[in-house]
């Protein structure tokens, strides 16, 4: 295999315009990884070998011209905990937690994914930065709003952040149960229209993208945007759970987001 430095990663505008702060949300593509972690699998968590997780995560790095030990992922659990970072930790060495903030320069916060979704937080004005790891378990306990108010904790201001909805599983995907229907409509009869019918009977599909929105929204932010992308029905660029279950296969690889603060 040849050590080519050149990874694709998928960038959101509003972020490109905030003073000094730097963020990817990379693919698949651009790894070392083989079969069923082909080929940027950057999960510890996942049965790839460690050795290429590792140079998979040397990759990003490099490809955002940052150290290899700058990139701190933490050990995700599917609740709300908040970790203020102020120095990174070695990979597989991070606390449980399901988000992470900082106003360090050159950390780079990082969440693993496979339809979950990640969402980056930007105050550039307070120069405070944060990422979340928001699955539906997370996003109904609150992480969204943990991490807003963790950045607020160390000097950012929840009116002048910027929240960017990262690739995740889309709505024409995730098909649900009625227990799942039943939880998001007992919590809140407004979530109704988060659901749509589905072809087999006794389930929906639901839109989660939708649902952090609803509940960022209600938190005032400067900006919300969605990116428009399905990492269960886009193979080529995306590792997915739900795809990987309804192909019986064994494992799936983790796609890598990230953001931190250039000096």
């Amino acid at each position: 295999m040849t050590d080519n430095p050149s990874v694709p990663l998928i960038s959101a505008g509003v972020l490109n315009f905030a003073g000094d702060v730097g963020h990817a949300f990379f693919t698949r593509e651009g790894g070392v990884s083989e079969g069923l972690y082909t080929s940027l699998n950057c999960g510890p968590g996942s049965g790839d070998d460690p050795a290429c997780v590792q140079k998979n995560r040397d990759r990003a790095m490099k490809r955002l011209d940052l150290p290899t030990d700058a990139l701190t992922t933490p050990h995700q659990v599917h609740g709300s905990h908040v970790e203020i970072v102020e120095t990174a930790w070695p990979m597989g060495k991070g606390p449980q937690a399901d988000a992470l903030v900082t106003k360090i320069p050159n950390i780079a916060l990082g969440i693993l994914t496979a339809d979950c979704t990640p969402v980056l937080f930007a105050d550039s004005s307070h120069k405070v930065i944060g990422i979340a790891h928001a699955g539906w378990k997370g996003a109904l306990a609150g992480v969204l709003e943990a991490t807003l108010t963790a950045m607020e904790d160390i000097g950012g201001k929840r009116e002048e952040t910027t929240c960017v909805i990262g690739p995740c599983i889309a709505q024409r995907s995730y098909e649900v149960s009625e227990d799942f229907y039943a939880t998001f409509t007992r919590d809140n009869p407004a979530n109704y229209d988060l659901f749509i019918p589905a072809r087999r009977e006794g389930h929906r599909h639901f839109d989660l993208p939708g649902y952090l929105y609803r509940r960022l929204n209600a938190m005032k932010p400067k900006v919300i945007s969605r990116l428009p992308f399905d990492t269960c029905a886009d193979e080529d660029r995306f590792f997915s759970h739900r795809r990987s279950v309804l192909k019986k296969e064994a494992d799936f690889g983790r796609n890598l987001s990230v953001i931190f603060l250039e000096k």
